[in-house]
């Protein structure tokens, strides 16, 4: 089976207020310039600025402030501080991104009016085709949906969550409901996916059995017990 499908199989991007179980925050330091120290470091790492910037790179959803200060051993006013001064810095120098706070915390969002870019980007704009952890990721997918991200990676051998994260905002990949057993959710192929493969169903994919290895009854059994 061939595909021209293009892409990547890597998507970088990727609550609430202190309660009584909290780890006790260290006493006040000298929070410096408004946005935080300046992001420059020093013996004791690096500044304010440069870690909620480190921190939110990565962040897959909004961090809130709490958590925060916790990691950073900081006062929490000096962290919210910081944040509002990177995030106003942000929005006055017209960056691609800006800095929201949201449901009970703080994240990287691309910017309203650069959204249909970074669309054209994930969808059409990349000109190599996917690698081949999303190629496999995509083939598990399609021959056993609908299928969990857990049963995938079991499958792979290695976590795909970022994979299938890509898949989806590729359009060839669907939330298809929950399990009913573990809550869990269930991945199945878009209409999408046939069109990028030129068949009219499901029902048109290659027969696998040529190329199962003869133990695989021992081998669903595994994935079985490891999902």
């Amino acid at each position: 089976m061939t595909s021209d499908f293009t892409g990547d199989d890597s998507v970088a991007a990727s609550p609430g207020d202190e309660t009584a179980g909290a780890a006790p925050l260290p006493p006040a330091r000298d929070a410096g310039p408004a946005a935080g120290d300046g992001g420059g470091g020093g013996d004791d790492g690096p500044g304010l600025r440069a870690s909620l910037e480190a921190i939110l790179l990565v962040a897959d959803e909004p961090v809130p402030e709490v958590l925060i200060a916790q990691v950073l051993e900081r006062p929490r006013h000096e962290v919210a501080d910081g944040l509002r001064a990177l995030s106003a810095e942000y929005a006055s120098d017209g960056r691609g991104f800006d800095l929201r706070e949201i449901a009970g915390g703080w994240r990287f969002y691309t910017r309203e009016d650069c959204a249909p870019l970074v669309e054209r980007f994930v969808r059409d704009g990349q000109e190599v085709r996917l690698t081949q952890a999303a190629l496999e990721t995509l083939a598990v997918i399609a021959y056993r949906q609908p299928v969990s991200r857990a049963r995938v990676s079991a499958v792979r051998g290695v976590n795909c969550d970022g994979v299938i994260r890509t898949l989806v905002l590729r359009g060839l990949v669907e939330d298809s409901g929950t399990d009913p057993e573990t809550g869990a959710i269930l991945y199945r192929t878009t209409g999408y996916f046939l069109e990028r493969l030129g068949m009219a169903s499901l029902d048109e994919l290659p027969d696998l059995a040529p190329f199962l290895p003869e133990n695989i009854e021992d081998i669903e059994d595994n994935e079985r017990t490891r999902a």
